[in-house]
């Protein structure tokens, strides 16, 4: 792996519940690791929805193993990229040697 390459910063929210004053139960979501990661453009495409076509942005982001990103899920986690919100879609162990994971990732419309 070519440490040079991991230039880009980003940060991993996890998807946590939280309770307001009142007792109700809400979805929130918290920064839990930061680091440094290679940022590959993926394709973009569009996906019909409802009737109407929707724009996709696909990323790919690299970054080295570590224990804190091992157990990270697509529906707990997500990744923040320059201000922009990206949904992962899938989490690539790279063979299962413990050098590397690369994380499938979709541009959130807020």
């Amino acid at each position: 792996m070519d440490i040079a390459a991991l230039n880009i910063r980003i940060t991993f929210q996890k998807n946590t519940p939280q309770i307001d004053s009142i007792g109700n139960h809400t979805v929130g979501w918290q920064d839990y690791f930061t680091c440094y990661a290679t940022v590959s453009s993926g394709t973009g495409g569009e996906k019909e929805s409802a009737g109407t076509i929707n724009e996709t942005e696909t990323i790919h982001f690299t970054v080295r193993w570590c224990s804190e990103l091992a157990d990270v899920e697509p529906t707990k986690y997500r990744i923040i990229f320059r201000n922009k919100l990206y949904d992962i879609q899938y989490v690539d162990p790279m063979g299962f040697k413990k050098n590397s994971l690369k994380f499938k990732a979709i541009l959130t419309k807020r």
